[in-house]
């Protein structure tokens, strides 16, 4: 079904979406290389992961470490 994966910096601005669209059933895998969506690279510092789906959205706290 449909998702989107984006990250946001810790004030709540979206920094990257790492995937949105159909996707296929079954377990996903994502890496986040700690660039936004210029290719600037971001400093340490905690951001937050937001996967939304139709039937609901999930948040996971993220510690980028440089």
């Amino acid at each position: 079904g449909f998702a989107t994966l984006e990250m946001f910096d810790i004030a709540g601005r979206r920094v990257r979406v790492l995937a949105a669209g159909a996707l296929a059933a079954g377990p996903q895998a994502w890496t986040w290389d700690g660039c936004d969506d210029a290719g600037r690279s971001l400093p340490s510092g905690t951001y937050l992961g937001r996967l939304r789906t139709p039937g609901g959205a999930a948040t996971v706290k993220v510690q980028l470490v440089r």
